[in-house]
C-alpha cells in the first residue's frame, strides 16, 4: 500500500511539477524513468541480500529507504536534486516488492499461497487510491511538497515490523546460505531453471515497460486531452477504483483456473484496453477504457507476483524474483522516456498506446509457450 502510494503520488506530482517548473515532456519522462533505474538496482541488490540476511531485515531496510527519500524530495528546488532522491526512492521500492511477495509466499500453505499473494498485492490498489485522494484534496490547495512529505510517514511502520513481524519459516529452516551471489545467479540459468527465468524476464520487462509508460503518464495524458488538472486527478481517481475488483477477481481465479490462465487472460484484457484508451477522445470512453485498463493490468500484476517466487527453490527464491523484477524495471526506464520522446515528436496517443498493446501481447506469448503451471505445488 505504501509502495503504491509513493508511485501513485509521483504520477500526480509529475503533472503538477510540469506546471510549476515548466518541464518539457522529455524532462517529465526522466522523472518516471529515474524511479525505474533505482527500482532495477534495488530489485537486483536487495533480492541478493534477502537470500543472505533474511526477508524481514531487507523488508524493513527498503521501507525506511523509500519513505525517507520520498519525504526529502519535498524539499528540493532543482530537477537534478529531485531526480537523485527519486533514484533512492526507486531503489527502496524495487527491493521491497519482490522481497515482500517472497516472504509471504514462504509463509503460507500451498493450497492458498497464490490467493494470499494476490490479496497482498491488492493493497497496491489501496495505495493508488490514497495517492489519488491526496492528489485531489492536497496538491491543488497545499502544493505537491506537502503531498510528498506525507509519503515519509510509512518509515515509522518499520518500528512496528521490527517488533512484531516474524521472518520466513522456510528461510530460517534452510540455515545460513553457503552459495555466493555469483553462484546464485548461475543457478537460475542452469538447465532446470533457464526456461522459467527466460519466461519471467520477458513477462516482467513487457509488463513493467507498459505499466510505467501508461500509468505514470495517466494524469498528464488527461491534461493533454484537454481536461484541467483538478478534473484530470478526479478522473484518474475514478479509473483507479477499478484496480480493486481486478485484484479480487484474480485472487479468486488463481487457485481455480491456475497462474498461467489468469496471467495470460488479464494481460490480453490489458492489451485491448490500452489500444481502446489510446484512441478514445471523449470523456465517457476515456473513463470506461481507463477503468478496464486498471482492472486487467493490476489483476495481472497480482498474478505475476504470485507466480514469480514459485519458480525457484528457497536458496535463490528472492534472487530469482528480484532479478526478474530488476529486468522489468529496465522496461520501466524506457516506458516513460518513450512516451516523452514520442509526444515531443508529435506522435498521437493512439500510436503510443498501440506500442504498449504490442509489448503486452509478447508477454502473453511468453507465458503461454514458456511458462509452467505452479498451482498448489509445494515450494522447493
Amino acid at each position: 500500500m505504501f509502495d503504491a502510494m509513493d508511485v501513485g503520488i509521483l504520477s500526480f506530482v509529475i503533472a503538477a511539477l510540469a506546471v510549476d517548473w515548466h518541464l518539457t515532456p522529455s524532462e517529465m519522462g526522466w522523472i518516471g524513468s529515474v524511479n525505474s533505474i533505482g527500482m532495477a538496482v534495488g530489485a537486483f541488490g536487495f533480492g541478493l541480500l534477502a537470500d543472505r540476511i533474511g526477508r524481514k531485515n531487507v523488508f524493513m531496510m527498503t521501507l525506511v529507504l523509500f519513505s525517507l527519500a520520498s519525504g526529502l524530495s519535498a524539499l528540493t528546488t532543482t530537477l537534478i536534486a529531485f531526480l537523485i532522491l527519486r533514484f533512492l526512492v526507486g531503489a527502496g521500492l524495487g527491493g521491497e516488492l519482490p522481497v515482500a511477495s517472497t516472504l509471504v509466499s514462504e509463509s503460507v500453505e500451498a493450497k492458498e499461497r497464490g490467493r494470499v499473494v494476490v490479496l497482498l498485492e491488492s493493497f497496491w490498489a489501496a495505495g493508488w487510491l490514497i495517492a489519488a485522494l491526496i492528489a485531489y484534496f492536497v496538491i491543488p490547495h497545499y502544493g505537491w511538497r506537502i503531498a510528498l512529505i506525507i509519503t515519509a510517514l510509512p518509515a515509522f511502520y518499520a518500528i512496528y515490523l521490527r517488533r512484531k513481524l516474524p521472518d520466513s519459516p522456510k528461510f530460517e529452516a534452510a540455515g545460513k546460505p553457503k552459495e555466493s551471489a555469483f553462484a546464485k545467479l548461475k543457478l537460475i540459468w542452469t538447465k532446470k531453471y533457464a526456461r522459467r527465468t527466460l519466461m519471467l524476464w520477458i513477462v516482467w520487462f513487457m509488463v513493467v515497460f507498459s505499466y510505467y509508460g501508461m500509468f505514470l503518464w495517466l494524469p498528464s495524458v488527461m491534461v493533454m486531452k484537454g481536461f484541467d488538472l483538478i478534473h484530470s486527478f478526479k478522473y484518474v481517481l475514478i479509473m483507479t477504483l477499478a484496480q480493486l475488483p481486478g485484484y479480487f477477481t484474480a485472487a479468486w481465479l488463481i487457485e481455480r483456473a491456475g497462474r498461467k490462465f489468469v496471467l495470460a487472460t488479464y494481460l490480453l484484457g490489458t492489451a485491448a484496453s490500452a489500444l481502446l484508451f489510446g484512441n478514445a477522445e471523449t470523456l465517457t470512453p476515456l473513463l470506461i477504457f481507463g477503468a478496464l485498463l486498471s482492472f486487467f493490468n493490476l489483476g495481472a500484476w497480482g498474478a505475476l507476483y504470485a507466480y514469480s517466487p514459485e519458480q525457484y527453490p528457497t536458496a535463490v527464491r528472492a534472487t530469482g524474483s528480484g532479478m526478474a523484477a530488476a529486468v522489468g524495471r529496465i522496461g520501466g526506464i524506457f516506458g516513460p522516456l518513450l512516451v516523452g520522446s514520442l509526444l515531443a515528436a508529435g506522435t498521437g496517443f493512439g500510436t503510443i498506446f498501440g506500442i504498449f498493446c504490442g509489448a503486452i501481447i509478447i508477454g502473453v506469448l511468453a507465458v503461454v509457450f514458456l511458462g509452467t503451471e505452479t498451482k498448489q505445488l509445494e515450494l522447493e
